[in-house]
């Protein structure tokens, strides 16, 4: 088999199961352990996986910037932010990030919902400018414009200072093992600050995204207590969540 079959028949294995192993591939390619680790390096390389001890898992399939994020998959973030909808009541304080599908939620808020939003995102900002019963509070920073958020230590400091009911958390990346990850380091850190300062973490999440893996830590799953996807909860790509004790919706 040559190189370039061998590079494709990886890629065609990891869009299959979201990830693969070394001895699996070694096995059924009838190569070396060692070959196989320098292909998917040279995958990892070229952008389009991203190696992991023992094998590769998936990059993200969600778009980087917010004007392409917002049109993707719309009705899918509806289903995920009908679902959140359940976990708000009257006076909660709550975290909203950046997240297309944490938008979705903030849209969705009904009119006679009292709560307290804190959030670094200029379109959730905006979708409650309107709302009659939601007190918004802004956190202030450097404007990242990919993702129409707030960045750096003057929005850091904000969310430090609030200690929220809940934060709501849109992900890009979220793995059994490799945990919750972001594509930017500074976002990634906004979200860590946010996930240590609330009682309570719910990821809101497209199962594409799950057992995909980005390069900027924000912290290990078990550090959410829920899970929100399109799918039911019994889906097989969720399963390894809910053994770990985290609720999946």
């Amino acid at each position: 088999m040559l190189k370039e079959e061998r590079l494709q028949a990886i890629l065609d294995q990891l869009s299959q199961d979201n990830k693969v192993r070394l001895d699996a591939l070694s096995e059924s390619l009838n190569v070396s352990e060692d070959t196989i680790r320098r292909d998917i390096k040279e995958l990892d390389t070229r952008g389009l996986l991203k190696a992991v001890r023992g094998g590769a898992v998936l990059h993200s399939p969600v778009p980087h910037h917010y004007r392409d994020r917002e049109k993707h998959d719309i009705g899918t973030k509806k289903i995920i932010a009908t679902k959140a909808l359940d976990f708000l009541t009257d006076g909660q304080v709550v975290f909203f990030d950046g997240g297309t599908s944490v938008v979705a939620l903030a849209a969705s808020l009904p009119a006679n919902l009292k709560i307290t939003v804190v959030t670094n995102s200029f379109p959730v900002a905006n979708v409650l400018e309107d709302h009659p019963n939601v007190e918004v509070i802004f956190a202030g920073g450097r404007l990242y414009k990919t993702g129409f958020t707030t960045m750096g230590q003057e929005t850091l400091d904000t969310f430090s200072r609030v200690r929220a009911d809940i934060c709501f958390l849109g992900i890009c990346s979220i793995h059994e093992s490799m945990g919750v990850t972001a594509m930017d380091y500074e976002d990634a850190q906004v979200k860590k600050i946010m996930v240590e300062k609330a009682a309570k973490t719910i990821a809101m999440s497209s199962l594409e995204k799950t057992n995909t893996v980005e390069p900027f830590y924000i912290c290990p799953v078990t550090d959410l207590d829920v899970i929100i996807t399109e799918a039911e909860p019994d889906n097989k790509l969720l399963k390894g969540f809910g053994e770990m004790g985290i609720e999946v919706v």
